[in-house]
């Protein structure tokens, strides 16, 4: 692998990481309380299984970062470090997906379902939310340029061709 391969994709690495410690601080930190007649009520991400599962699959992604920077000096690991790369952009995918869909709920509710919008109760939560998603999705794009990176990597010896 050239040097200034795996510069760009340590940098793109480092990125990835920054991006997934942004949305697990923000989603962490996601807290409002509201009173709606005479009743309090608080939201947070842990009452959210979707918000719980972006957590947890940020948290799994920044540690996998973590590992394949260090590992990324060794040339060993390269095809082990594209089937990790795929899972970890499917991991990211699949748990920001989630968390969208719930957030659009509470930006949005669900008329047919009965449920009300808690966004204009709780805005802070919200706002919260909303950047911990940004910097998930900003993660997963990331990730998926990693792949691709990875992939281009490992293959392109059976491109080559041959005089």
């Amino acid at each position: 692998m050239a040097k200034s391969n795996k510069i760009f994709t340590n940098t793109l690495r480092l990125l990835a990481l920054a991006a997934t410690v942004v949305a697990i601080v923000f989603m962490v930190t996601s807290h409002d309380s509201a009173q709606v007649l005479n009743l309090t009520f608080t939201a947070k991400y842990s009452n959210t299984p979707a918000f719980k599962f972006l957590v947890i699959g940020e948290a799994i992604a920044g540690g996998y970062t973590v590992i394949s920077i260090l590992l990324s000096f060794k040339g060993l690991f390269w095809r082990l470090i594209v089937i990790l790369d795929m899972v970890t952009t499917v991991l990211l995918t699949s748990s920001i997906s989630a968390a969208l869909a719930i957030a659009q709920v509470g930006k949005k509710g669900n008329t047919h379902a009965g449920w009300l919008p808690i966004c204009g109760q709780v805005p802070d939560f919200c706002d919260y939310v909303t950047i911990a998603l940004i910097a998930g999705f900003a993660a997963a794009i990331i990730y998926f340029v990693l792949l691709l990176c990875s992939l281009y990597v490992v293959l392109s010896p059976i491109f080559v061709a041959t005089p």
